[in-house]
């Protein structure tokens, strides 16, 4: 009974989410409760000290992430977590971590909105906010979860990628997803690889902040080790003080995007389900994901042809994977928990030669096998 206790566990998303930040190398995390995200706040209250972390919470979702990049700044891997309209607060803090190079890691658990909207309830409106929420050009990477299992992963990932590329990544999931509770073989998730950042071996005095190296990141030395560089929010040069000159600008724009572009095949994850030769391809992420695979299904046994593509890296949204799956398809249907924000890119994606049926809802509540069965099958399916 007791090796059992410790190797199979039954793991809520919220908690699988704050245990793998620990188990990252998260040492900071500063947020502000709110539904339905509140349970990551709390096991990392509960946690961290132990562990020798600090838990801080803040007046509000501004200040929060603004603890975040600063704890990151003195060399220390920080999170915060929240939902909807703490998000939209979050927006340009988002944006000064891009254009800082700051790592950091910021847990989105979605409601349905907008404004207060529902905040005991599942929804996926915040995908297109994930991508674009924060202004100007910018790199996005947001992983999207579907079990608690995955939440685990996927937070060490998070952690990883933004230790890697120095940038904010953003893990988005579903209220259901971060309710939800699975038996987890723990054994499976205690050797995930943890990755830290890149730090200087050079001199203090002899560092530039943000000269790329050869990957296209800049090594960071961490505040308080004596190495003296400027963090602004203003577009900089490479020791980090401002600039106008269009040629310092350009570049660094360019690099920040490149950043995702040219470490795209470390970054794209997503599933595919009898896509080979199937006629019609169900595209669904997060907790309509586990719907759609159960429709998917029934669709065989009916002799339907049918296949599921399920995106777990949402940004960069995996274009060429997409068009590969869907190339034999002759229909592909977008079922998701919000108004048909993918569904734009999947028809970009894909071309006009096919259109893009949706099965959508905004309601609260979580689209239904069936419902998406009957979307397969070509029958009317509400849409809200």
């Amino acid at each position: 009974m007791g090796a059992a206790t410790k190797t199979v566990q039954l793991l809520q998303g919220n908690a699988a989410c704050a245990r793998a930040a620990l188990a990252a190398g998260c040492r900071f995390y500063a947020g502000y409760p709110i539904s339905p995200s509140s349970e990551i706040a709390e096991v990392m209250a509960r946690l961290l000290p132990p562990a020798g972390g600090k838990f801080i919470q803040m007046e509000d979702e501004i200040a929060s992430l603004g603890a975040v990049i600063g704890a990151s700044l003195a060399g220390v891997k920080g999170m915060t977590a929240t939902s909807g309209p703490g998000f939209s607060l979050m927006q340009e803090h988002i944006g000064y971590a891009c254009y800082a190079e700051v790592p950091c890691v910021i847990v989105n658990v979605m409601r349905g909105g907008p404004s207060t909207g529902l905040p005991t309830l599942p929804a996926q409106g915040d995908v297109m906010q994930a991508r674009w929420g924060t202004h100007g050009d910018h790199p996005a990477i947001a992983l999207c979860p579907s079990t608690p299992a995955e939440v685990y992963e996927l937070t060490v990932l998070a952690f990883n990628l933004s230790e890697r590329l120095r940038t904010p990544v953003i893990l988005l999931m579903d209220e259901v997803v971060a309710h939800m509770y699975e038996k987890v073989d723990m054994r499976r998730l205690a050797n995930l690889p943890v990755e830290n950042r890149a730090r200087p071996t050079c001199e203090p005095g002899k560092h530039a902040a943000f000269t790329p190296g050869a990957d296209g990141v800049p090594v960071m030395a961490p505040f308080g080790d004596g190495y003296r560089y400027h963090v602004t929010g203003l577009a900089h040069d490479d020791r980090g003080y401002p600039t106008q000159d269009p040629k310092l600008v350009a570049a660094t724009n360019r690099r920040l995007q490149e950043k995702t572009v040219r470490n795209r095949e470390g970054l794209m994850r997503y599933e595919l389900l009898d896509t080979e030769d199937a006629e019609v391809i169900v595209f669904a992420y997060g907790i309509v994901a586990a719907a759609a695979r159960r429709a998917v299904r029934e669709a065989r046994k009916q002799g339907i042809r049918a296949g599921l593509f399920r995106p777990i890296t949402l940004w960069p949204f995996p274009g060429e994977e997409l068009a590969a799956a869907c190339a034999g398809a002759s229909r592909v249907i977008v079922a998701e928990m919000n108004l048909g924000q993918m569904s734009g890119e999947v028809q970009r994606v894909i071309g006009r030669s096919k259109d893009v049926e949706s099965c959508l809802k905004a309601d609260g509540e979580a689209i239904s096998p069936e419902e998406i069965l009957l979307a397969i099958e070509g029958k009317e399916v509400r849409h809200v």
